[in-house]
């Protein structure tokens, strides 16, 4: 019956990584298509978030069947229920990529590399996701402390672009539209940090027990 168990579990954590690794594509694509201004690559990102969506819900069964079935406890218990929590996180990271994908398509992203320069913000953001599915991998305690760290540098970054494009909005009314569409993609590179973040502390409570979220 343990072994049964244990290979129910084992496929559970490789249905989680497999979601992760589909976040990160994701977000990879996404700032593609925002450097280059790739109208057809930012549609494309509908399929992905289409796939995220299957996967968050054959986990979700996954995990729903382990609980009935099975009634674990302590640490697999944990395990089950930060698996639950962490992918409607996984999902909601997808979710913001493609807010960003349909600014994209609207057309403003060709300008938009010329007020402001999103490829550090970015950068970030989805070296923090990366770290966060390493951690839930390893389950690296240490790694999950330094993503959510990791998490003031972001948004210090989220802050300096946001008060620039304001202070260009100030001197430039004339397009604003642009700079309202710059601004929702800083916030949604934000909030995906904000997702990783989540992502680590449900690590760390699937080890210790203890848990923070950010809201």
């Amino acid at each position: 019956m343990r072994s049964m168990f244990d290979q129910q579990l084992k496929t559970l954590n490789e249905e989680m990584l497999y979601m992760g690794g589909l976040c990160e594509d994701t977000i990879q694509q996404t700032i593609e298509a925002l450097m280059s201004g790739d109208v057809k690559k930012a549609h494309a990102l509908n399929n992905m978030m289409s796939q995220l969506t299957q996967q968050e819900r054959s986990i979700e069964n996954i995990c729903l069947k382990l609980l009935m079935q099975q009634q674990p406890v302590a640490r697999d218990l944990r395990t089950i229920s930060s698996s639950l929590k962490m992918v409607t996180d996984m999902e909601r990271i997808g979710i913001q990529a493609c807010e960003i994908a349909e600014i994209i398509a609207a057309g403003n992203v060709v300008r938009a590399t010329d007020k402001v320069d999103f490829q550090e913000l970015s950068n970030e953001v989805s070296h923090m996701v990366q770290m966060a599915m390493m951690a839930y991998d390893k389950k690296d305690m240490n790694l999950a402390d330094e993503v959510i760290k990791y998490d003031d540098v972001v948004d210090k970054l989220f802050c300096d672009i946001r008060e620039d494009l304001i202070k260009q909005l100030k001197d430039d009314t004339n397009d604003a539209e642009c700079f309202i569409d710059m601004l929702m993609i800083d916030k949604y590179f934000e909030r995906i940090g904000d997702h990783a973040v989540n992502i680590a502390s449900w690590v760390k409570f699937s080890i210790t027990g203890e848990i923070q979220i950010v809201e």
